[in-house]
């Protein structure tokens, strides 16, 4: 999906959607040697760059997403909704959809 964006803050995720980056994937080892593109691999990594407001139950009330701006995800290898500012690539991902919150 190609936007026409000049910038990612400029996209606010609706509901409970969250917006992420996934991480890149060092392209240098530990002794300095330089990996080709091809060898690296996409790590499941990533960080929240913004969140909707969050579901709404049955009754109305709101569920506020599990997740805040600038914390660091487990996501599935596969799903999303791809968006592209630029050259930079982006994910949308449901709350639900998201496998675990990086803690350090």
């Amino acid at each position: 999906m190609s936007t026409a964006l000049k910038s990612i803050k400029s996209l606010v995720p609706l509901l409970d959607r969250i917006l992420v980056q996934r991480v890149k994937a060092e392209s240098k080892t530990a002794s300095g040697i330089f990996l080709p593109e091809s060898s690296v691999k996409e790590l499941n990594e990533a960080k929240v760059l913004a969140i909707g407001p969050g579901a709404l139950d049955k009754d109305g009330k709101r569920i506020t997403p599990s997740v805040d701006v600038g914390d660091r995800v487990l996501i599935p290898q596969y799903g999303g909704s791809p968006v592209k500012v630029g050259e930079e690539e982006y994910s949308l991902f449901r709350d639900h959809e998201l496998l675990a919150k990086i803690r350090e």
